[in-house]
């Protein structure tokens, strides 16, 4: 099996349990990427904890869902983003979330991956991932 994109299979993966109302799913192959998404989408209370299970392989990530999510995505392609289109950053906002104030967009920064909430208050830029609400 050939996997392209493991940050939309992980996110496929969430979107799907949730919709089921699962408590719990489990996300293979696990990367530092998809683990900081994860870190970022837990800060803003879409997501339980989750821990890491090394098998050997890729490794897999146990992620304790806690019904919070209507939708979750990739952005593809990875549009890069400068600062200025953050802090103003209407068209992306209506693009990818259903309402001002509702749902993040998950950006990898210089300084890390963080919201656009957080890069707009680092005042940086970056490339956005993906998108929670």
């Amino acid at each position: 099996m050939v996997m392209l994109d493991t940050l939309a299979n992980a996110l496929a993966a969430i979107q799907n349990a949730e919709m089921r109302g699962k408590q719990e799913v489990i996300i293979w192959p696990a990367s530092k990427l998809i683990i900081n998404v994860l870190r970022v989408m837990q800060r803003e209370g879409y997501v339980g904890e989750f821990e890491y299970i090394d098998d050997g392989r890729w490794g897999k990530i146990k992620l304790q869902l806690l019904g919070r999510i209507n939708k979750v995505g990739v952005i593809k392609p990875r549009y890069p983003v400068k600062y200025r289109e953050l802090e103003e950053m209407p068209h992306w906002l209506r693009k990818y979330l259903p309402a001002y104030n509702i749902g993040i967009l998950i950006v990898s920064t210089p300084h890390g991956v963080m919201s656009h909430r957080e890069a707009v208050k680092k005042k940086t830029g970056g490339v956005l991932l993906a998108f929670v609400y």
